[in-house]
């Protein structure tokens, strides 16, 4: 197994006091090495991608406004959640490019499970920045797999307690992505999608799992539910496995209203790894995404290393 560190990855936030700060990477790792976990998985560097690979799922022109405004570090990359700062492109392509890089190892067969702490970005569309993500790496990543390397059947499991909703209006209508998101009733939370009626469009109808949660629901509500991203994702015959890991879907978070514990985060990634054995050779990325409490993240996300080191 690789995770992901080093200082390129928190060059990926917004300033201290902003909820997406530079030192969340800083939380996760003094976790990581408190309970020892940095000397049993292998350590994977940060590495930035080509322009060439964001444009697998952005557009030429907003992949040139980020590069703009990185320059300037002026303004914002969506409607106002997401500001510009000196330097956000080369930062948000190292998140990008270290997904790719760990892709790349796991094809390889240099190790089958990857951690990025730093990731996850969900919310960026197509053509635009949105909810402190300016490119969505689970997107690339997607697209990379597709265009270059022919594995159709990806299943995208999500359980950030906000919509996965930049991944999931982008593969709507594909029935070859495997959606299952857990996330906070949309009615309660940004981004305000992901109704469990959102099941896909066209060919696609059936192939997308929206559970959308009540505020305040905990493990035991997770537990109802989970069986049911299981057999949705075993019903795909997925090629690979990706999970987005974010953490604010734990009690206490300062933005969010769900109660999960960090157990909930291991159970989701051991799981995935046990149904990635059967499918797919072992194939998994997950990633960090959200979460804004720092004790909150650490522990669950190495709760996910920890998982995916003994599954």
């Amino acid at each position: 197994m690789l995770t992901y560190y080093g200082e390129a990855l928190a060059g990926y936030g917004f300033g201290q006091g902003h909820p997406f700060g530079p030192d969340r990477l800083t939380a996760f790792w003094r976790e990581m090495t408190r309970r020892g976990l940095d000397r049993q998985s292998g350590i994977g560097t940060p590495v930035a991608c080509r322009e060439e690979d964001l444009a697998l799922f952005h557009t030429e022109d907003y992949i040139a406004r980020v590069k703009h405004q990185s320059q300037t570090g002026e303004g914002y990359l969506d409607y106002g959640d997401t500001p510009a700062f000196p330097g956000v492109y080369e930062a948000a392509s190292v998140v990008v490019g270290s997904v790719l890089d760990g892709m790349k190892k796991i094809l390889a067969g240099d190790c089958r499970r990857v951690f990025v702490p730093i990731a996850g970005l969900h919310h960026a569309r197509r053509d635009s920045a949105a909810g402190f993500c300016v490119f969505n790496d689970p997107g690339v990543l997607i697209e990379a797999l597709r265009q270059r390397h022919g594995i159709r059947r990806v299943a995208y499991v999500d359980i950030d307690a906000h919509h996965g909703d930049g991944v999931f209006y982008a593969f709507e209508d594909d029935p070859e992505l495997i959606f299952a998101d857990m996330h906070e009733d949309g009615r309660y939370l940004y981004p305000g999608t992901g109704d469990a009626s959102e099941t896909g469009t066209g060919k696609a109808k059936g192939t997308k799992l929206n559970i959308p949660m009540e505020p305040g629901a905990d493990d035991s509500a997770f537990h109802r539910e989970w069986p049911r991203v299981e057999e949705f994702v075993r019903a795909g015959n997925p090629e690979f496995v990706i999970l987005q890991a974010g953490a604010d879907s734990v009690a206490g978070d300062p933005i969010t209203h769900m109660r999960f514990t960090p157990a909930a985060h291991a159970h989701a990634a051991t799981r995935l790894c046990q149904l990635a054995d059967e499918f797919c050779q072992g194939r998994i990325i997950a990633t960090g995404g959200g979460g804004y409490n720092r004790a909150n993240l650490a522990l669950a996300w190495t709760g996910v290393v920890a998982a995916m080191l003994a599954a």
